[in-house]
């Protein structure tokens, strides 16, 4: 029997700068290389299109590509990881099993469960650092407590920081010590149950340009001045230590990644926000959640430009502008008063770069009732805010074409009354003992 270390591919889908990979290939034991299409999670996919799917498969072909050049290759499994490294402890001596670690309760979970199947064969389990820059438990106050606000949270993160904390983890060994074997098998969407989509795979190009600009362009939805790399930083095709790099030439844009690293730390310290409200009392909020309404919603039909353009771009590219995301989120909890567990979910099925934390944290601070200082009666105007960022109406034209024809449907609540009865919302359910 064939003695090897198994490094578990996950949310970090790459060859280069990968801690697990480079900590399973310290040794001299032969390293394979692995994959799991966990079905645990693909059951919970609702939509046979769902261009995830197809990413993972295309970047997990680029890797297999890269390590047939190297006599080996990437084994991939399709189960319940529990199964899947029970059957593999019947084929290998396995010594140890590396993988990065993944922050979200299920993968906890999972990974706690997977350890104990491998310590009862004598193989060790090794979870390593490689998604952020710091642990959630890492950046604290002074007594040890988590930050449950933003600003402070970013000035320790940039106080604790070093280059240091950048440097890459070597894989440059890979030729030499990566199990000989083949697995003809190649990832298809179609024998899972999904379906080929419009998804491209390319390694991640970051334009300078557009992060040396962001804090000008990044608010304007019809400027391409983002930088697109929300897949990447989900599946790990480039390590954040690359992405941080980069950041040195926009403060605000290196903001946008510690945002990224606190709602990690905040689903860590406090995973009870994944079902419900980050404050308890605004679980008590009295929500309409009228299901003709959330349709109209979801369909980019409300009669609100900013918020119709905003959701039909999302439904038609898995993309969504992060002014637009803030826009339709503010319109669905205050304007309609739908739950925002309702709003999540939706764009749990239908984002590209969806990350539990971050959707969770972004829908959150819309609704007012997560780990954020603003009050509650923060309500975006659409109409205001299709005059800031895109008075020209070239974002809205290209999503909403009937507006040129004067066939565009009419507002399907006045702003006003709107915000006057989500204050009211608000105030009464916040009001109760």
């Amino acid at each position: 029997m064939q003695t090897v270390r198994i490094c578990w591919f996950r949310r970090d889908l790459r060859l280069h700068d990968h801690h697990a990979l480079s900590a399973a290939l310290s040794g001299n034991t032969p390293v394979l290389p692995l994959f799991i299409f966990d079905t645990e999670i693909l059951d919970t996919l609702t939509r046979p299109y769902d261009r995830r799917v197809d990413f993972i498969c295309k970047a997990l072909q680029e890797i297999k590509k890269t390590l047939r050049t190297m006599g080996s290759d990437l084994r991939i499994a399709y189960g319940n990881p529990l199964k899947v490294f029970s059957e593999l402890i019947k084929e290998f001596r396995i010594e140890g099993v590396y993988c990065n670690r993944d922050y979200e309760p299920y993968a906890i979970q999972r990974d706690r469960a997977v350890e104990q199947i491998l310590l009862q064969a004598g193989a060790s389990f090794t979870i390593l650092q490689d998604q952020v820059v710091f642990e959630p438990h890492q950046v604290t106050k002074d007594d040890g407590t988590p930050y449950t606000v933003f600003t402070p949270f970013m000035k320790k993160w940039k106080q604790k920081f070093s280059s240091e904390l950048l440097k890459e983890h070597d894989t440059s060994t890979l030729p030499r010590q990566l199990l000989s074997f083949s697995d003809e098998s190649f990832p298809d969407p179609v024998s899972m149950g999904f379906q080929h989509t419009d998804m491209l795979f390319a390694p991640p190009e970051p334009d300078r340009n557009i992060i040396k600009n962001y804090a000008d362009a990044r608010n304007f939805p019809a400027i391409h001045g983002t930088t697109r790399l929300g897949i990447h930083n989900r599946f790990g095709t480039v390590s954040i230590r690359a992405i941080v790099k980069l950041a040195a030439g926009s403060e605000t844009w290196l903001n946008e990644l510690i945002w990224r690293e606190f709602y990690m730390m905040i689903l860590a310290w406090f995973p009870h926000v994944a079902e419900g409200a980050f404050k308890p009392a605004y679980n008590r909020i009295a929500w309409r959640n009228n299901e003709s309404d959330f349709a109209r919603w979801t369909e980019g039909n409300t009669g609100f430009p900013m918020v119709d353009a905003g959701m039909r771009e999302l439904n038609a590219t898995g993309f969504i502008h992060n002014r637009s995301r803030m826009v339709v989120a503010s319109f669905l909890t205050k304007h309609l008063l739908i739950d925002w567990r309702w709003g999540e979910t939706y764009f749990a099925e239908q984002l590209n770069d969806f990350d539990l934390s971050a959707n969770n944290g972004g829908w959150q601070w819309a609704a007012g009732s997560g780990c954020d200082a603003a009050p509650y009666f923060r309500v975006f105007n659409p109409s205001e805010q299709l005059k800031k960022f895109d008075s020209r109406g070239d974002y809205i034209n290209t999503w909403i074409p009937e507006i040129k024809k004067g066939t565009y449907v009419k507002p399907m609540v006045d702003h006003a009354f709107a915000r006057n009865r989500a204050l009211e919302v608000y105030k009464k359910s916040l009001s109760v003992a």
